[in-house]
């Protein structure tokens, strides 16, 4: 493969006139490009630079911004798909930085494949390394790529299940404004399949279109393309959307990636309260991680509980002891997304499993209920998910490995915690995680230790908002409330003594004294509901299963009851001191 050039440039009508066109690669051969001032940047793809550059020249929106410089990549082996690849992975990168807010829309980021995919790969990162060195970039890619900027971004490419429920909830909604209709849809999903990103990314996506000109020029290579015609943003004019978040650090993190990113704003990024106490009617609430919001019981805080009673009164006139948060959300709003996953239910406080599959029945027969099955964070695939859950669900399965996937059981939490550090080392995000089956002592003395084992001494989260980039996260352990929603390149799980293994019955069991999640067992005396050891189980081998598919490249997993140890050694592979290169290599038995 021959080798790229970056043409550096003034936008500006003079700076076209005066270019050169060796080989016709301004007006007859694809590149790449980028528009910039010094807080904004725009990337495009086109076959004729000089015609789209002078389009954007002319263009009201593009002199708005005042972008006055110009970038153009150009190389002898590219072609369209190649170009369409590389300003998706630009446009990718950019709004992870940070450097720049990004103007593109989202609905043309792209993950097609295509003829020698991976030899362009490689010559992207060259191009990527060129444009730092120019200042175009505040971080190296690695750096980029483990941020919540990346991981939370808008700019993402969706595969086929994400794409077809957003296509399909966009049509959907749509035909519901033009005939004065409501509508709830379910997107549900098992961890890793983007259902936050369906959700971040519909959020850009309507804005996009709500704020479009529907007489520019449109991208008949968007997926999404359509939507920008005349008719669909006049159906948007005053349209109000929100995204509810129950989980402070997961919320915290979104606002921080709506603040950077142009057309959004922190404000859309709200709580169940905040939704509930409203002024104003929403026509959108798309609700992440919907399995969490809460039925009547007693909240984490006095305030709270009689905000959730002022809520329920100001809505329906009485404090109906009935009334969820699922409710407040079809209360004000016309149209509902929730986005959900039954098996990540972690706290008695949670919905109950009824009424989320009463809302899963409800979507299936209207049409309105979208599954998404393909895992795009653990390289192990959904075969791993259904692994871990017939383990957990004390249903063996049959052993066996995972290709690309470090998958092992240790035997002490120091040498697991050793490997975690010199997989951060190596990839970053390698993390400890672990079930609250400590007590946080440290939350109020900050030298005390919260969990000591096999001589390793160690403290709880420090903080609970963005725990897994702060400062010394590496030391310490998380819990299910730091991590759930989010992904690690590595997780070290600690299975506590909260659950254990009965060898005589073959069967798992939890021991309700060494869980200290308070708000986790705690009975709901106003709904009369007293939750036994079967339901506090469903709850803490859930939370397992949380913890133990955050890990992207690899989960290493440490259990302190001996006899579940013993247990997981029939489906985990035994870590081993001397094995090659630390066991860093695909599964062997």
């Amino acid at each position: 493969m021959t080798g790229f050039r970056i043409e550096q440039l003034p936008f500006a009508p003079g700076a076209l006139r005066s270019w050169s066109d060796p080989g016709g690669r301004h007006t007859n051969w694809p590149v790449v490009y980028t528009l910039n001032n010094d807080r904004e940047i725009y990337i495009g793809e086109t076959l004729n630079a000089v015609v789209r550059l002078r389009q954007h020249l002319d263009s009201p929106e593009k002199q708005k911004h005042r972008l006055h410089a110009m970038r153009i990549v150009i190389d002898e082996t590219f072609n369209k798909s190649a170009c369409l690849d590389l300003e998706s992975y630009l446009i990718r990168l950019f709004a992870a930085d940070g450097r720049f807010g990004v103007l593109n829309r989202n609905e043309g980021i792209t993950n097609a494949d295509y003829y020698d995919r991976e030899r362009y790969s490689s010559s992207f990162d060259r191009i990527f390394e060129e444009l730092r060195s120019q200042g175009m970039f505040t971080r190296d890619r690695v750096a980029i790529e483990n941020s919540d900027f990346f991981k939370l971004s808008p700019f993402k490419a969706l595969n086929q299940d994400q794409a077809i429920a957003v296509e399909d909830i966009l049509e959907g909604l749509f035909q519901d404004l033009e005939r004065g209709e409501r509508s709830t849809i379910v997107v549900q999903g098992d961890p890793g399949t983007g259902k936050t990103i369906v959700g971040i990314f519909l959020m850009k996506l309507l804005r996009d279109i709500q704020l479009a000109n529907p007489h520019d020029k449109q991208d008949g290579d968007s997926l999404f393309s359509e939507f920008f015609s005349e008719g669909y943003p006049e159906l948007l004019q005053g349209f109000r959307i929100g995204l509810v978040v129950p989980q402070q650090s997961l919320r915290k993190s979104i606002q921080k990636v709506f603040k950077k990113t142009p057309a959004l704003s922190p404000s859309f990024v709200i709580t169940p309260f905040q939704a509930g106490a409203s002024d104003e009617h929403y026509d959108l609430l798309i609700v992440d991680e919907a399995h969490r919001l809460s039925q009547r019981a007693n909240q984490p805080s006095g305030p709270l509980n009689k905000k959730f009673a002022e809520i329920t009164q100001s809505l329906y006139g009485d404090d109906d002891l009935t009334k969820t948060q699922l409710d407040w959300i079809r209360e004000k709003s016309t149209h509902q997304v929730f986005l959900l996953d039954m098996a990540q239910s972690v706290r008695p406080a949670d919905l109950p499993t009824s009424e989320l599959e009463a809302l899963i029945d409800q979507t299936r027969s209207t049409g309105r209920f979208y599954p998404l099955s393909s895992q795009m964070r653990v390289l192990a695939g959904a075969d791993y998910l259904d692994y871990l859950r017939r383990i957990l669900a004390s249903d063996p399965p049959e052993p066996r490995t995972f290709d690309r996937y470090e998958f092992w059981l240790f035997e002490d939490v120091g040498t697991m915690h050793d490997v975690i550090r010199a997989r951060d080392d190596e990839h970053g995000l390698a993390r400890l995680i672990a079930g609250y089956a400590w007590p946080w002592h440290s939350k109020n003395d900050v030298d005390a230790y919260d969990i000591e084992l096999d001589g390793r001494r160690l403290r709880w989260n420090r903080t609970q908002v963005d725990w897994i980039n702060s400062p010394g996260s590496l030391d310490e352990v998380g819990s299910i409330h730091t991590v759930q929603g989010y992904d690690l390149n590595y997780a070290g799980v600690i299975i506590g003594p909260d659950l254990r293994f009965d060898p005589d019955r073959q069967c798992l069991y939890i021991d309700r004294a060494a869980y200290h999640d308070k708000k986790g067992k705690e009975n709901n005396p106003t709904l009369g509901i007293t939750y036994t050891d079967e339901d506090l189980l469903r709850f803490i081998t859930n939370i397992y299963g949380v913890l133990l598919s955050r890990g992207m490249r690899g989960t290493f997993v440490y259990a302190w009851d001996p006899a579940l140890r013993e247990h997981l050694r029939r489906f985990i592979p035994l870590w081993k001191r001397d094995s090659p290169d630390e066991g860093h290599h695909p599964l062997r038995p």
